[in-house]
């Protein structure tokens, strides 16, 4: 008697199991192909498409971490700028001090007050040029907080406010844009301008660090956020 595939049971079974190992196999090659567990709708409907929402959430990670890294790199240029200010009015300090010095002579302390005002000037090129890709946190009326994306939908945003440096600043306005020592009286109330204005960038630089370092660890939350999000799906 001869058997067919059709009445033998044993058959019927074997490629049942046949065709259940071979989309088995083909949904396995389908996640190998694409890296993704749930590859299509056709593996689990409900779950491919809690699936594709997270991986629509991933993408828009990758925007959000462009913007917390562009608003770090903006921060770390204000801040080397303010503490090339610092520096400057350090040595503008020094400048006023031994201008202060009674025992001087007028050409000595005219010497002084060159160095003291091209000092101050480059103050004024210093925080012009603190630009990032068109932003400038301290550049005096040009200067422009920042708000970094926090969050894949927008809805939440990390801001760190603009620090003016400029010398017609109120952080630098002990000094004012025409400082000068040329005279004993000049330079020892320069003394005391300076130690504000050094306080006032120092309180500043502060200021953009705390807004950096939040920056930063965002970042950092994001991108292990993203990898979690990624292993699920």
């Amino acid at each position: 008697m001869t058997n067919s595939v059709n009445t033998n049971v044993g058959a019927l079974v074997a490629l049942q199991n046949l065709n259940a190992t071979n989309a088995q196999l083909a949904t396995t090659q389908g996640r190998i192909n694409t890296g993704l567990k749930i590859a299509s709708a056709k593996d689990n409907g409900a779950i491919w498409a809690i699936a594709q929402n997270q991986r629509a959430t991933s993408t828009a990670l990758d925007s959000v971490k462009e913007s917390l890294q562009r608003g770090i790199s903006t921060v770390d240029v204000a801040i080397s700028a303010g503490s090339t200010v610092s520096d400057l009015l350090t040595q503008m300090k020094a400048k006023a001090l031994a201008a202060a010095d009674t025992s001087l002579d007028t050409n000595s302390r005219n010497a002084l007050n060159a160095d003291f005002k091209a000092l101050r000037d480059q103050i004024a090129k210093t925080v012009a040029n603190a630009d990032f890709n068109g932003v400038n946190l301290v550049k005096g009326t040009g200067a422009t907080s920042i708000a970094s994306l926090a969050n894949a939908d927008a809805t939440s945003k990390i801001t760190v406010n603009a620090q003016d440096l400029s010398l017609s600043s109120a952080n630098l306005a002990a000094i004012g844009a025409n400082a000068s020592i040329g005279s004993i009286a000049t330079a020892s109330a320069m003394i005391t301008s300076m130690n504000t204005a050094i306080a006032n960038v120092s309180t500043a630089l502060s200021k953009l660090g705390t807004g950096s370092k939040a920056l930063s660890q965002h970042l950092d939350f994001v991108g292990k956020l993203q990898d979690s999000i990624d292993a699920g799906v």
